[in-house]
């Protein structure tokens, strides 16, 4: 199983992760915990994911769900600017990108969204893709700067959005396969009640379909299990009490259905890589636990 890069990891605190690289080689397959959007520019290279390999073009825009993996190989000089956004933020104080249309096909906050198996491979017309590339540098320098700078980071980050919705060029794009209807259903199941402690073939009962099968079907539009879907799910919702309540470190496990405290710590870090108590920590003020 690939690598998992880690928010905490590399986040420096704030919701916004953006950097240029330029590729001479290639980058071992791995995940991340947060979501990714890595726009292509000049330069060779072929992009890695479960399906396969692909060869890379100026303009191209991978956008990578939290949990799906991805790597790169055989690169010459291939411009790489990736826009990071931390999954806890999505679901607070960036919330509100979600809820502008023309943003919510790039942000790809729908988990059945056209796509499979996590990783989306659209396309921007060139001379966008370069705009936005230039965008994420200074948003890279913004980031990097002594001093925060919160207000230059978000309109960074709304600008590049912005600049890759403008410059999308359907015409080059393979339609999405249709979402299935189960796998639809099975993901609002779990979303409007992760605390459940649902069993695989409870959930493919309630959409009339063999384990095995919803599994398969699940995979290919989400990238994962309907089980592991559901364990990302509590760990960002527990990611979201920890930093943002005051609810000891055990209810909080209780509340998105890890009553056992032990065994929540065990998941939480194997997900985010801390500890509950120690993500509490690093997000805010100290709480009591």
């Amino acid at each position: 199983m690939p690598a998992t890069l880690h928010e905490h990891a590399l986040f420096a605190g704030g919701p916004v992760l953006g950097g240029v690289h330029r590729l001479e080689a290639g980058i071992e397959p791995h995940a991340h915990d947060f979501l990714e959007i890595a726009v292509i520019g000049a330069g060779s290279g072929r992009h890695v994911t479960s399906q396969g390999e692909q060869a890379l073009r100026l303009g191209a825009v991978i956008v990578l769900r939290p949990g799906a993996w991805h790597g790169f190989r055989d690169c010459a000089g291939l411009t790489v600017a990736n826009c990071c956004l931390s999954t806890q933020a999505l679901r607070t104080e960036l919330a509100a990108l979600s809820d502008i249309p023309m943003l919510r096909r790039v942000l790809w906050t729908d988990p059945v969204a056209s796509g499979t198996h996590g990783v989306a491979v659209t396309s921007v017309d060139p001379a966008a893709a370069e705009e936005a590339i230039v965008e994420i540098g200074l948003l890279e320098r913004d980031l990097g700067a002594g001093q925060a700078r919160p207000g230059r980071v978000l309109g960074r980050l709304v600008t590049v959005l912005g600049i890759l919705v403008d410059g999308r060029a359907p015409e080059r794009e393979a339609p999405g396969p249709a979402v299935h209807p189960a796998v639809a259903a099975t993901v609002a199941r779990l979303e409007a009640a992760p605390e459940v402690p649902w069993r695989l073939d409870e959930l493919a009962r309630a959409v009339s379909l063999d384990p095995a099968y919803l599994g398969r079907l699940f995979g290919q539009y989400t990238g994962v299990t309907p089980l592991g879907f559901l364990a990302r799910l509590r760990a960002e919702r527990a990611a979201t009490l920890l930093a943002h309540s005051t609810l000891p470190v055990a209810r909080v496990g209780a509340a998105v259905g890890w009553d056992d405290p032990t065994y929540f710590a065990r998941r939480f870090r194997t997900l985010v890589g801390l500890t509950p108590t120690e993500y509490r920590r690093r997000s805010g003020p100290t709480r009591g636990c």
